[in-house]
């Protein structure tokens, strides 16, 4: 069943799923964008709702320690590599994040040293 949506240039394109297979978005809220300094992209998606077939969705939060903070993984910062985001505690992190506007941009583009292009 098609019901997962990626934005790609602008345009939302419908992802088709391998009938033995399964889907992993990497969200902004993990650290999977900012800890491996770029190397895993967050996607913009949405899920849409299909009159005829039904679908199973499971959307899973991973957050760290609220007492820490969160960047880039030192052994990933060099000169030719320098870090894409800057370092903030999971607190701060976690209130932006929460109180900024649903304007369709992803969060985690806030926490770019540098702006880059995708």
């Amino acid at each position: 069943m098609e019901g997962l949506q990626n934005k790609k240039a602008g345009t939302w394109v419908a992802v088709v799923p391998h009938p033995k297979a399964f889907i992993v978005n990497v969200g902004d809220i993990t650290e999977m964008q900012i800890v491996p300094n770029g190397i895993y992209k967050s996607v913009e998606h949405r899920a849409t709702v299909n009159l005829h077939n039904e679908g199973l969705s499971i959307a899973t939060f991973l957050v760290p320690k609220l007492d820490g903070d969160m960047g880039p993984a030192p052994s990933l910062i060099t000169a030719e590599n320098p870090a894409i985001f800057r370092r903030i505690s999971i607190i701060d992190y976690l209130k932006a994040f929460f109180y900024r506007e649903l304007d369709g941009k992803s969060f985690v583009d806030a926490l770019r040293t540098q702006i880059e292009d995708f």
